[in-house]
C-alpha cells in the first residue's frame, strides 16, 4: 500500500495548516493510501544541531518520512516564508528521507500572500532530491476558510474547508501526491 505522511509546521492549537492537511490526507486515504500525520506541535524536536546525533523524536520522525512514498508538507506563512517550526524539522531531514518521494506543498496565510512560501518550499525540497508535484495549494485568509475542529462541520467530525473550490483543490492535492508517489515507487 502506498503511504502518505503529512507534516504540519504549525504550533497553533487551532491550526488551519493542520486542518487543511487533514482534508488532503482524507482524500488520499479515500483514494487508497495509508496515511499518517506528523504534527510538529506535538513532538519533542529541539533545535537542530549538526554536531549532535539523535535529538528528541528526530530519529522516529525521520523514519516516518523515509518510509513514506509521498509527503504533504504544510506550513503557515510567517514573514513571507515558512515557519521556523517547519524549517527546524526540515533541517533534520535530507536526501535519505526524501529521495524518490513525491511531495505536495500547502501554505496557509492569515492575510498576506503565500507565493513566496511555496517557492521557498519547492526550492528546499529540490535540494533534498524530492519530487515536488506541480499541483500545490495556497490559502489566503485561511482563518475564514478553514474550520479547525473547534466546531467540526463534517458528518465524521473532521475539518472542513468552507470554500468549495479551495476544498476541491486541497482534496486534489492529496490525490495528486498519491498518484505521483505510486509512479515513483515503480
Amino acid at each position: 500500500m502506498t503511504r502518505i505522511v503529512a507534516v504540519s509546521g504549525s504550533r497553533s492549537a487551532d491550526s488551519t495548516t493542520r486542518a487543511a492537511l487533514r482534508v488532503a490526507l482524507d482524500a488520499a486515504a479515500d483514494a487508497g493510501a495509508e496515511t499518517d500525520l506528523i504534527d510538529l506541535a506535538a513532538v519533542d524536536l529541539p533545535l537542530y544541531h549538526p554536531d549532535e546525533g539523535a535529538q528528541g523524536d528526530s530519529e522516529e520522525l525521520k523514519r516516518r518520512v523515509r518510509e513514506a512514498d509521498g509527503v504533504l508538507a504544510g506550513t503557515p506563512v510567517y514573514r513571507g516564508s515558512y515557519s521556523s517550526t517547519f524549517k527546524n524539522f526540515h533541517d533534520f531531514c535530507g536526501s535519505d528521507e526524501y529521495e524518490n518521494t513525491a511531495v505536495g506543498l500547502l501554505a496557509t496565510a492569515g492575510g498576506g500572500s503565500y507565493g513566496g512560501t511555496l517557492e521557498h518550499l519547492r526550492s528546499t525540497f529540490r535540494n533534498v532530491h524530492a519530487w515536488t508535484v506541480p499541483h500545490e495549494v495556497g490559502i489566503q485568509g485561511a482563518s475564514s476558510k478553514v474550520e479547525t475542529g473547534a466546531a467540526p462541520a463534517t458528518s465524521d467530525g473532521g475539518p472542513r474547508i468552507t470554500d468549495d473550490d479551495l476544498r476541491r483543490r486541497t482534496e486534489r492535492l492529496g490525490r495528486v501526491v498519491l498518484e505521483h508517489a505510486e509512479r515513483v515507487r515503480k
